[in-house]
Parts: structure tokens; C-alpha cells; sequence
């Protein structure tokens, strides 16, 4: 039976962006013990090199849309696969720092070119009652990579981490591929007039991006140190696992669209932002335990996975025409709390301690929601005027 144009397109995206996220963006974190004692590199050089992949995403989210505009939506979605695969074969051969750095920019702008533009490519291609669970399929893609990579990291406990590495480039190559087959050409990107401008955008996705400062700045915060929790006392397969959970229990964004015809993308990304903030306080205040570490990772990959994919959804409900845009400037507001947030917590854990680091981070995320939820009838109702 021949697939509709919003599987296809949804198949196809999740699996470019299950490589572009859920392998290249944390495969580094994963194979850094191997990479520091192979490689010989300072934790002052390490550290530059994992701020860098953020400066990656953020060129990637920044350049895709000037790209699109000239060569259309699907170019920087070939463009990442392009970067993702270049890039972990660099990583896989890198004998200096600065090799290493090079690879590990360009896997990390993968994820950057190739999200927010699949919002355009949705909204142009797909009919409007499968766009929203086509676009849930395409964010959920990050947790397959997340399992394929737990994976593979149990090739980097047995110190062959330049395997790891050397599978997320076959996959990216194999991404990319898929792409190109199922995913139509469109034509560059129509660029707004000026009463379709940024003051016009910002005004209208003032509660996504709101709610993106918190949702990114709380999950960083949670894989940041998740692998630290779990140093005390686990085996050294525990990380990989965590992942493994994570990106299982994460499949249930698959049906995000669906909660969100039903609920109101604001409560569902609220309800997201709750379920987030239970995973955090049973990391900080039990984290000694494997029974309440485990739930914890079930519980986020939940929130985790949902919250990415409504926040796709609500982006194209609110601003249909410039679905790629508004995507890009919630996911530009993430990221930058993405960056900010682990270096307030670093400076804050000295004196607070990493468990309370962790129920503080909880609270601010389970307030958010609050807050959220008693916006969501009005954000509802916007959306569907949106639509109108």
C-alpha cells in the first residue's frame, strides 16, 4: 500500500532528524572519556570543543532559512545530512584537537539546518489535517537515534568510541538518502510582505518562545547531569541505558498531533513541562536509587520527546505561512538557554549541591507549567483563528 504524502515526508524528516539529534548532538558526550584519554586533551579543550557544537546549531538554525529562501525548503535539510555525515566521518579519523573540533562543529549544525525547515516543507506539501501528525513523527525521529546510539555506546565502553562515530555517519549518509527519495523538491520559501515582519511574528509566538526558554533550559539541565547522578555507584552501562530508556518511552510523541487536536498545543506543552519536572525531582532527590532513576528516565523521555514535537506543532498552527520561521525563532530562544543554563547551574552547584540543583530545576520547570495551563484556553483560541 503506497504511503500518503504525510508519511512520507514524516518518515523521511524522522529519520534525517533522528541522526541530526539523536546521535550527533550527544555522541559527544558519550565517547568523551575515550576521546580525553586517546586524544590527550585538556578538559579546558574538551569544553571549548562542546561549546562549539552549540555555536554549530545555532549556525545551521541561522542559515537554513536564507538558503531555503533561494533554493527551497528541502536544500538545508540536505545541507545538515550533508554536514552530519561529513562530520562524524571527521571525528572518526580526528588524531588532533583541532580535527576534532572541525568534525564536531559540522555533526552538531546537522540538527540546526535540518529541524525547523521539514515545518515548511509540511505546511506546503501535506493536507492540513495530516500535518500535525506528520510533523510529530518527524520531531520523534530523536528518539530512535537515541536508541540506536545507546547502541552503539556499547561499542565506546569497550573503548572503540571511533566506531560510534563511524556508525552515525553511515546513518547520516543512509538519512540523507531517504530524504532525497521521499521527500518533494519545493520552490524557495515566498518571503513575507511587510505586514507579515518580525514584529508581527514575535508578537504572535510570545507564549511558544516563552515556553521554549523554559522547556530547553530544563531538559539541558537534565542530560547535562543525568550521566553525573548516575557516576555514583552505577555500572558503566547505566548511561547508555539511560538513553536507551529515554529514547523508548520518547516514541509516545508520535501522537502529538493527536493530543494536540484534542487538548490545545498550550496544555499539552504545559503537561509536557509537569511530566519534566517529576523527572527532575526523582533524579535530585533519589538518584541513589535504580528503581526511581529508571522511572525518572522513563518519565522525561516522555515530556522530552512530546514537548520538542508540540512545540513543532504549535509553531505551524500559529503562523501556518511562515512555519519554518516561527520554528526557527522558538528553537533560536532554546538554544541560547540551552547555553546559559548549564553554566548557571555549574556556578551554583558548588554551593547548593547537584541534587538540589536538580529539585530547583524541577520547580522552575512544574511553575512553567502552571503558568502555562492557565494560559491555554487563550493560546487555543488564537491557534484556531490562526487556522481560520
Amino acid at each position: 500500500m503506497a504511503l500518503s504524502a504525510g508519511n512520507r515526508i514524516g518518515l523521511a524528516g524522522a529519520a534525517v532528524v533522528g541522526v541530526a539529534f539523536g546521535m550527533a548532538r550527544y555522541a559527544y558526550g558519550l565517547t568523551l572519556p575515550d576521546i580525553r584519554q586517546d586524544l590527550e586533551l585538556s578538559e579546558l579543550v574538551l569544553g571549548l570543543v562542546a561549546s562549539a557544537t552549540f555555536a554549530g546549531y545555532l549556525a545551521g538554525l541561522v542559515l537554513a532559512g536564507p538558503l531555503a529562501a533561494r533554493r527551497g525548503s528541502r536544500a538545508p535539510t540536505t545541507v545538515g545530512g550533508a554536514c552530519g555525515a561529513a562530520g562524524a566521518v571527521t571525528v572518526t579519523f580526528a588524531q588532533s584537537s583541532w580535527l576534532l573540533a572541525v568534525g564536531a562543529v559540522l555533526a552538531g549544525s546537522a540538527g540546526g539546518w535540518v529541524w525547523a525547515p521539514y515545518s515548511d516543507i509540511v505546511t506546503r506539501t501535506v493536507s492540513p489535517r495530516q500535518r500535525p501528525r506528520a510533523l510529530a513523527i518527524i520531531t520523534t525521529g530523536t528518539s530512535g537515534g537515541l536508541v540506536v546510539l545507546g547502541g552503539l555506546a556499547a561499542l565506546a565502553a569497550l573503548g572503540a568510541w571511533r566506531l560510534v562515530w563511524g556508525g552515525i555517519a553511515l546513518a547520516a549518509v543512509a538519512a540523507a538518502a531517504v530524504n532525497l527519495r521521499l521527500v518533494p523538491r519545493t520552490g524557495p520559501v515566498p518571503r513575507p510582505d511587510g505586514r507579515q515582519g518580525f514584529p508581527a511574528l514575535a508578537r504572535a509566538l510570545k507564549i511558544p518562545a516563552a515556553y521554549s526558554a523554559v522547556y530547553f533550559a530544563v531538559v539541558i539541565v537534565y542530560f547535562t547531569y543525568a550521566a553525573d547522578v548516575l557516576s555514583g555507584g552505577f555500572p558503566e552501562a547505566a548511561v547508555p541505558a539511560l538513553y536507551v530508556a529515554i529514547g523508548t518511552t520518547g516514541m509516545v510523541g508520535v501522537v502529538t498531533g493527536t493530543f494536540a487536536r484534542r487538548l490545545g498545543s498550550p496544555r499539552v506543552a504545559a503537561l509536557c513541562l509537569v511530566t519534566v519536572a517529576v523527572a527532575l525531582a526523582l533524579l535530585g532527590l533519589a538518584g541513589d536509587s535504580p528503581a526511581a532513576t529508571a522511572a525518572s528516565a522513563c518519565v522525561f523521555g516522555a515530556g522530552y520527546m512530546t514537548g520538542s514535537a508540540v512545540l513543532a506543532v504549535w509553531t505551524a498552527e500559529l503562523v501556518p505561512d511562515r512555519a519554518s520561521a516561527a520554528f526557527t525563532g522558538c528553537l533560536v530562544v532554546g538554544a541560547v538557554n540551552s547555553v546559559a543554563a548549564p553554566a548557571l547551574a555549574g556556578a551554583v552547584i558548588p554551593g547548593l549541591g547537584l541534587g538540589t540543583l536538580l529539585v530547583l530545576t524541577a520547580v522552575v520547570s512544574l511553575i512553567g507549567g502552571v503558568v502555562l495551563m492557565m494560559h491555554g484556553t487563550s493560546g487555543r483560541g488564537t491557534a484556531a483563528e490562526t487556522g481560520r
